[in-house]
């Protein structure tokens, strides 16, 4: 019984959940710093709701690919992409093999999304291999705090947020995981956005392969 609620939960409420909070006014003034750069042909990972499509510029884009294993969220991304006047091509897949060729986009874009996937490594080797030679990779990530405090509070409390968010982790070393995938930052944002702070540091920025 109790599997059953939880996978309704996950099925029906905890999409609309995350939408709405992932939808809040400082969340999209970062999305806006960062998915406007996207150019030419270009691969969006963890889509989801189509949160990012009204950011987008159109005179930019040549081609866009929406990637996201949730298939049950294309319906809002559809109408989302409609409203922007984007067109953009849904595949419900997961990013640890996403099913392009080599050096085939010229952006890769991820916003919020490392933290749920389970092998974040292994999802952004994918994305510098679908990556053309000097092709980037725009982020916009919250993740593990710079104050040893505040992360002593992140680790404590992903395991009940991680249960309860969809596989969400506080505490994820963003730049870490972009070396670690062989991925250089060209730059480097941080900041806090309003609310609490093991839940709100926030990195963007772009990479290229190393």
């Amino acid at each position: 019984m109790l599997d059953r609620i939880h996978a309704l939960y996950d099925q029906h409420v905890l999409p609309y959940l995350l939408d709405l909070a992932c939808g809040l006014a400082p969340v999209r003034e970062q999305r806006a710093k960062v998915v406007p750069q996207a150019s030419g042909r270009v691969l969006e990972i963890g889509i989801g709701t189509g949160l990012n499509l009204e950011h987008y510029d159109k005179a930019r884009l040549r081609e866009l690919v929406g990637l996201d294993p949730n298939a049950e969220l294309k319906g809002l991304a559809r109408k989302r992409a409609q409203r922007a006047g984007v067109e953009v091509e849904l595949v419900s897949l997961s990013a640890e093999g996403i099913p392009f060729a080599d050096a085939s986009f010229d952006t890769v874009v991820v916003t919020y999304s490392l933290c749920t996937i389970p092998d974040p490594v292994a999802a952004l080797r994918e994305m510098r291999r679908v990556l053309k030679p000097g092709g980037r990779l725009l982020f916009c990530e919250h993740g593990l705090a710079p104050e040893e405090g505040v992360r002593r509070w992140q680790r404590r409390l992903t395991p009940l947020w991680s249960t309860l968010a969809g596989g969400c982790h506080l505490d994820r070393d963003v730049p870490a995981l972009l070396r670690e995938a062989g991925f250089r930052c060209d730059d480097l944002q941080t900041l806090y956005l309003p609310g609490p702070r093991p839940m709100t540091f926030n990195y963007l920025g772009s990479a290229v392969a190393a």
